[in-house]
């Protein structure tokens, strides 16, 4: 399947293009920015003692890239030797991976506001969920690709030992706002941003939550740059993705003044014009936590 239905070129409006694809007779989505390609099943060769949700390894042009078997990732029903099958070839937290899935449909064009935040009622800690859509009288469920990836490899998440190098810094009366969907995420942050001195941090779990919060700020009396110093934000998140909020904040006449930095593992050299013309101080692609705190050092003095 060729991606020829026009990746959205213009940042900022609030939509994505996601990927469908079924594991174990369910729909999932994937963002199409993750997606290089896509391409039928080739020779896996198996790795001993790997994780197992780890199919093993092919080779595509050259490199070497791990297959994982989503059936297993997503604890379904075991994936069958179907002509239907696809191997989706994807780029994010800098590092090239295989999805092994039984099928790749379609393309949809959605905006970030159709998509609805999983309930706590079906939702777990261990869940791979960040996102329900409902579309033609069916369910897409929209991964969390990274955490998959972090239950294979923690060392592709977040790494407080590089922070530790960074020493301890006074910026307690610094506040900062966080937009970010993840549970995980969000504690690694607090975590993070605490160790780093940043002790006063408000985190909201999307866009809109964040905005609303930031406006309501904005029309009170009291200059903004004392209420808040700086926002970090993600970018896929459901109800308003972090190029939207930083287009909102850029735009507004009192929040533009807010310092913006983006923190995703979406930060590619191909995709960081994005995050430019939304108007974002800076960006930075996870999990490079200590370079964050740096940035976020650079804009608050």
């Amino acid at each position: 399947m060729k991606k020829d239905t026009g990746i959205l070129l213009e940042s900022g409006t609030n939509e994505l293009e996601i990927v469908e694809f079924e594991v174990g007779g369910n729909r999932f989505g994937i963002n199409v920015i993750k997606v290089k390609e896509i391409i039928q099943p080739i020779p896996v060769t198996q790795i001993p003692h790997s994780h197992p949700n780890v199919e093993g390894i092919i080779q595509l042009r050259g490199e070497v890239l791990p297959v994982i078997d989503m059936s297993m990732a997503l604890q379904l029903t075991p994936l069958s030797d179907s002509k239907e099958a696809k191997l989706i070839v994807s780029e994010f937290n800098k590092q090239k991976v295989v999805f092994h899935v039984n099928n790749v449909t379609q393309i949809h064009r959605i905006s970030w506001d159709q998509i609805e935040k999983p309930s706590d009622l079906y939702k777990s800690g261990a869940s791979k969920i960040i996102g329900v859509i409902k579309r033609d009288n069916k369910m897409i469920l929209l991964l969390d690709f990274e955490s998959i990836m972090v239950e294979i490899n923690p060392e592709s998440g977040v790494q407080m030992k590089e922070l530790k190098k960074l020493g301890k810094r006074e910026r307690i009366h610094k506040k900062i706002v966080v937009a970010e969907d993840s549970p995980l995420l969000r504690k690694l942050l607090n975590d993070t941003l605490s160790e780093a001195g940043y002790m006063d941090v408000e985190f909201f779990e999307n866009g809109h939550d964040a905005l609303k919060y930031l406006e309501s700020l904005a029309a009170a009396s009291v200059a903004i740059e004392e209420k808040v110093q700086l926002v970090i934000t993600d970018i896929e998140m459901p109800q308003m993705d972090g190029h939207h909020l930083t287009k909102r904040i850029k735009n507004h006449e009192i929040l533009r003044k807010l310092p913006c930095i983006i923190f995703s593992s979406l930060i590619t050299e191909d995709l960081k014009h994005k995050g430019e013309l939304v108007g974002a101080e800076d960006q930075v692609s996870k999990p490079d936590i200590a370079e964050l705190v740096l940035k976020v050092d650079q804009y608050i003095l």
